[in-house]
């Protein structure tokens, strides 16, 4: 009997492994300054991007989906730290080319060389890392120039990329004059064009840690100016007077270049044998500048209309994720990151709640949508913007150079803000910019 016992015991211990699921490897691409209508499955008629059209099809398309800022700084502060980006102080807005404050806050901190996410403040990637994951981030960083914000200190175990907010596709510089091409933590120099070289990087990092979970960031600069193809090299950086000007064609070429970089990230995983126990999520930070397309929706980044804040998110988890499905339930980016600790095993922190929810749980579980409540502010120079949305019903307030202006939309009605009901619902507007207020007093600064 001891002798069948002992025997058994291995297969029973087999069984037992199977049904306990390895962690998921994670995989999250954020393009840069991309419309919520820029690619094929979300509407737009030009750019070809088939890779992201299959992607769509074989998990989640969100159609409801925010930034928690609209400019590249504090979308990313959001999602690393799962966290309205006011608390951290200063990084309300993108900091600027060379280390630049651009509101009062922000130019406080870069005067004392503080301006950055401090590493106290970044939550999602150490949760992964202490759960056991390896994570490398490739691509745009934008959460500080200075040392101290490295994200080699936040979690992060591999990093190549640049700490701007845009660099030239080609020479790898920024206007300004500092090294902000870095590889690990020293500058580098190397030749290609940026959006291939991160995914490069990307390729190489899932074929290295195949069989570890991992967490793969690749914050790409695409389509963020300055305009550059992958042909567009001129041995010379991009003119610094057309450094943000550029054609929709341009655009489209870039759009559809940055397509086929995702299907080699997605062929890695393939090719690593991976791919079933792989979450992957696609997403743009906010809206798009000109030419992006924000359709059907109106504004552009920098603003709190739906055009600088939509944004389309695409995620795929075979056998978790149902094939197929649009989800129409309201969040934020600050949303997936609460999805990603959950997948990981990974421990929340006491000491900062996170202002998202899990959201693909929520997709995962058949719920209904739910009405949610959502608040933005925006600073640069003397404007200000603020913006709630609780259901359907959206506020906004906008001061600059002295001058005020309010909206209240429905849009359950009126998706594309054309009807400003500020003056037939009064009541419903002082009560928005009510809550609006009450939470701009919770939502207190760090530092």
């Amino acid at each position: 009997m001891k002798k069948l016992l002992l025997s058994l015991l291995p297969l029973a211990v087999s069984n037992f492994s199977g049904l306990v699921a390895a962690p998921p490897n994670i995989v999250f691409m954020l393009v840069d300054d991309m419309g919520y209508g820029d690619i094929g499955c979300y509407g737009a008629p030009d750019a070809k991007t088939p890779v992201l059209d299959k992607l769509a099809q074989d998990g989640i398309r969100f159609t409801q989906m925010y930034s928690n800022g609209a400019e590249c700084t504090p979308a990313r502060t959001a999602f690393l730290t799962g966290r309205y980006p006011q608390y951290v102080g200063g990084l309300e807005c993108a900091i600027g080319t060379g280390n630049v404050g651009r509101y009062d806050d922000a130019i406080r901190l870069a005067d004392n060389s503080d301006l950055g996410l401090p590493a106290n403040e970044a939550i999602l990637a150490p949760a992964l890392k202490q759960a056991g994951y390896h994570n490398g981030v490739f691509g745009k960083w934008h959460l500080g120039y200075e040392s101290k914000f490295s994200p080699l200190d936040q979690g992060f175990d591999e990093f190549v990329g640049f700490l701007g907010g845009n660099v030239d596709y080609f020479t790898h510089t920024e206007l300004s004059p500092l090294d902000v091409f870095i590889g690990g933590r020293k500058p580098i120099k190397r030749k290609g064009y940026m959006t291939h070289l991160i995914t490069d990087d990307a390729v190489d990092f899932v074929k290295r840690n195949s069989k570890k979970p991992f967490f793969l960031y690749v914050p790409f600069s695409t389509p963020h100016f300055p305009f550059q193809g992958p042909k567009d090299d001129t041995g010379k950086m991009h003119p610094k007077e057309t450094f943000m000007i550029g054609t929709r064609e341009k655009y489209v070429e870039m759009l559809e270049d940055m397509d086929r970089s995702v299907g080699r990230i997605l062929k890695s995983i393939d090719d690593a044998g991976i791919r079933g126990n792989t979450l992957v999520v696609f997403a743009s930070d906010h809206g798009a500048m000109k030419p992006g397309r924000n359709l059907p929706f109106s504004g552009w980044k920098g603003g709190l209309m739906e055009g600088g804040l939509r944004v389309p998110v695409i995620a795929r988890w075979p056998g978790r994720l149902k094939a197929g499905t649009v989800s129409r339930q309201p969040g934020t980016l600050m949303d997936l990151t609460a999805s990603f600790l959950r997948v990981a095993g990974a421990k929340k922190r006491k000491d900062r709640k996170l202002s998202g929810i899990d959201i693909l749980k929520h997709v995962q579980d058949g719920r209904d949508n739910t009405a949610r409540t959502f608040y933005w502010r925006a600073r640069r120079g003397d404007r200000t913007w603020r913006a709630i949305r609780d259901d359907a019903m959206k506020y906004v307030y906008k001061i600059e150079g002295g001058q005020e202006e309010e909206w209240l939309f429905d849009l359950s009605t009126d998706p594309a803000e054309e009807k400003n009901l500020l003056s037939k619902q009064p009541k419903t507007a002082k009560k928005l910019k009510s809550r609006l207020v009450k939470w701009e007093g919770k939502v207190k600064a760090v530092r």
